[in-house]
């Protein structure tokens, strides 16, 4: 069984940059695409962004391109979300899961998520 714990949220000025961690342990997620997504108050979670096992594709949602970057360390089965450029919209609950389908963007493609960790950028 997989176990994934987010870490890394906080509270940020809008502009500021946090960079958020999501380890596995447990059975490793060896040659899985992981992906991070997020819940904001009131609405539905959403996808943020994916990486390969390899680390050679990422995608990313529209509203974070340019601004946030997925990394992984699979010699630490850890994987990164970088945030720069933070907006207030992008204030949420960060979950990373094990992409088990094969769309990048789908929730439902996605299982053993992690508790989540939050996200609250001031304006």
């Amino acid at each position: 069984q997989v176990q994934l714990v987010e870490s890394g949220g906080g509270l940020v000025q809008a502009g500021g940059s946090l960079r958020l961690s999501c380890a596995a342990s447990g059975r490793t997620f060896s040659g899985r695409t992981m992906g991070w997504f997020r819940r904001a108050p009131g609405k539905e979670r959403e996808f943020v962004s994916a990486i390969s096992w390899s680390g050679a594709s990422t995608y990313y949602a529209d509203s974070v391109k340019g601004r946030f970057t997925t990394s992984r360390d699979n010699a630490k089965n850890t994987v990164f979300l970088q945030m720069n450029s933070l907006k207030p919209e992008d204030t949420a609950i960060y979950y990373c899961a094990v992409q088990y389908g094969t769309n990048w963007s789908r929730i439902g493609d996605y299982d053993h998520w992690g508790q989540g960790t939050q996200v609250t950028v001031s304006s």
